[in-house]
């Protein structure tokens, strides 16, 4: 593997992330999807010597590059799942953060590592684990649940029009032989792929499967109510999302203080959330950026501020 950060992901929206924070050089950040360190490097090149940056990642691969970096005092790697950043942050000694920062999904490394299972073009063992340590992968899943439980979970998490017909095919097809690779689920669900949109499809079938294995929704939930507990007033919350189920939580948080989106007010009709949003819709990268990095695409920026308690 190459550590160097470039090569293993190139960070999305690094201007409009780091914007986003409204670093003091003396603050106290977490980025807690290190992933490549694209964005915990350009952190910390804005810190000054009392600043202080943690950073989460529960990936082996992850963990080996922030090792590259692990001499700089101003910097603590936490190899977890960020649905644990409160825990891990006061065994830390740290009671409250000036911004969080989370660049959801999945890496480009992790995508271009056959082995991993991520990627609709390669051909690799169907893990999709984020966490190689995990029980269960996207194999145990495609080969033991019943065809309702998958159709569901099809539909639920991949958002596909024709999820029953996927699940059946597929449930057919290990009755054969187990499904494997992901290359042997691509061609159990062929028949199933419409024509021109083979490439969407089969991305939102992986989408559902990567979902599950990792239980990224609830996850993702844990980790936003945690983020804002520990944000210090006026503090930043910074997420960057890939699709729209994602977007959809963190939105109606931001705006909120719930995953539902549903407004409640006190008597004078003011707004009882923890948190507002900065920016008044998502923001989206650059033209010149989706030149450079075709993954920022389908990118959704969101900027949160704590309120006064």
């Amino acid at each position: 593997m190459d550590s160097n950060s470039d090569n293993y992901h190139v960070p999305v929206m690094l201007t409009e992330a780091l914007e986003g924070l409204n670093i003091r050089p003396e603050g106290t950040y977490v980025d807690v999807t290190f992933g490549g360190g694209g964005h915990s490097r350009a952190i910390l090149e804005q810190l000054g010597e009392g600043g202080r940056l943690l950073s989460f990642d529960q990936d082996a691969d992850a963990a080996a590059v922030a090792a590259t970096i692990s001499s700089d005092e101003r910097f603590t790697f936490i190899n977890e799942n960020f649905r644990h950043l409160k825990a891990f942050l006061r065994l830390n000694g740290i009671r409250q953060v000036d911004g969080v920062l989370a660049d959801l999904g999945v890496s480009s490394h992790q995508f271009d590592t056959a082995a991993r299972g991520f990627s609709t073009r390669l051909d690799g063992e169907l893990d999709m684990r984020m966490n190689c340590k995990s029980d269960v992968t996207a194999r145990d899943l495609v080969n033991s649940m019943d065809e309702d439980s998958l159709a569901n979970l099809l539909k639920l998490y991949g958002e596909l029009p024709n999820a029953r017909q996927m699940a059946h095919a597929i449930t057919t097809a290990r009755k054969d032989k187990e499904i494997v690779t992901t290359f042997d689920l691509r061609d159990a669900v062929s028949r199933h792929l419409p024509r021109c949109m083979e490439n969407k499809y089969l991305a939102m079938l992986f989408q559902a499967l990567r979902i599950e294995v990792n239980g990224e929704l609830e996850a993702l939930k844990e980790m936003l109510v945690q983020a804002t507990e520990m944000l210090t007033e006026n503090g930043r919350l910074v997420v960057i999302s890939y699709h729209s189920l994602e977007d959809r939580l963190v939105k109606n948080y931001m705006k909120s203080g719930n995953f539902e989106g549903m407004l409640e007010k006190d008597f004078y009709g003011n707004v009882l959330s923890p948190i507002r949003m900065v920016s008044r819709g998502a923001i989206q990268a650059s033209e010149e950026e989706l030149q450079r990095n075709s993954r920022s695409r389908s990118a959704k920026l969101r900027i949160g501020e704590k309120l006064r308690r």
